[in-house]
């Protein structure tokens, strides 16, 4: 208070309420946000203790679908793939600025211009044209071990293998590419996997999708398709997501579940009295799906239907 001796004693006074008021309003809006979310962990419990027992043991109707992206795994599987086709040279650095700048752009802009995302799948494609299945394939067991194995959300790996416990089919279904999907789905002995598809002839890619990405409604279509040709009642499905752009999907389902949400999927939920489960803390869990630097989604969005997916025979 030294440092307030030069003002007379009423603004000293004043100055002195003033920062007696800032620290105090500090102190709350901490105490705030540690107290709310301490009581969304005792609400979520709670919710948990009043739910009956699922899954559903010996259901063989019932089947789960999850999500990939921030639901099984935190941050984004294709950035990571593509973190791994950059260190093999698939393509150079004036590409990596490239798709930099659609990443940053997709992301602050929050929306889906069809002609940007049209540009960004064009010229992600061109990076595997010519290249093999096969060798991605390949590659993509190389790229789990070293970049994804150990960004496993063990919460949610611990939701799928109740299914496959209690005799259900797991799958995940997500806009990363097929292939690299069907690698994170063995890998954690999951049934398989549904993802953007890139077309193939005699095993080697054309450079052209088969279709869109496999996003958004499209996720709910796949869902839809894959129920019927594996005769399961939906009403009895389980749907595991992080975002608000699977809506859809999880509106199919009997069991929809919010996994680590997004502002708009958490109030979606709650609306609607769905299941949530937060696998972050704190600050760490607002943060989520904010990239650090532009740098570090780069490869998400510039990649993402690039190194797409299951072949197309013919």
């Amino acid at each position: 208070m030294a440092a307030l001796g030069w003002l007379t004693p009423r603004r000293r006074s004043a100055t002195a309420r003033s920062v007696l008021a800032g620290e105090a309003s500090a102190e709350a809006a901490r105490k705030s946000e540690q107290e709310l979310h301490e009581q969304y962990e005792q609400e979520a419990k709670a919710k948990q203790a009043d739910e009956p027992p699922f899954p559903v043991e010996g259901d063989d109707k019932a089947a789960a679908f999850f999500d990939l992206d921030n639901t099984v795994m935190q941050g984004a599987a294709i950035f990571h793939f593509g973190r791994g086709l950059y260190k093999r040279k698939f393509f150079q650095r004036r590409e990596l600025a490239r798709f930099a700048w659609q990443q940053a752009w997709f992301r602050l802009a929050g929306v889906e211009d069809p002609e940007h995302m049209q540009d960004a799948r064009d010229s992600a494609l061109s990076i595997v044209k010519g290249h093999r299945v096969s060798e991605l394939m390949s590659i993509g067991e190389e790229i789990y071990d070293e970049y994804m194995a150990e960004r496993i959300w063990q919460g949610t790996r611990a939701l799928a293998q109740a299914h496959l416990d209690a005799g259900q089919k797991v799958w995940l279904v997500t806009a990363a590419p097929v292939e690299i999907a069907t690698v994170i789905a063995r890998r954690l002995g999951l049934t398989g996997a549904l993802g953007t598809v890139a077309e193939s002839v005699d095993g080697i890619y054309t450079g052209k999708l088969v279709g869109e990405p496999l996003h958004g409604p499209a996720k709910a279509e796949a869902v839809r398709a894959l129920a019927a040709a594996e005769d399961l009642d939906l009403a009895r499905c389980a749907a595991y997501s992080d975002s608000h752009n699977d809506i859809p999907m999880l509106s199919l389902v009997g069991h929809p579940y919010a996994i680590n949400p997004d502002s708009k999927l958490r109030k979606h939920a709650r609306e609607r009295d769905w299941r949530l489960r937060d696998y972050r803390t704190g600050r760490k869990a607002a943060k989520v799906g904010i990239p650090a630097a532009a740098g570090v989604g780069a490869l998400a969005g510039g990649t993402a239907a690039a190194i797409a997916v299951h072949r197309r025979r013919r």
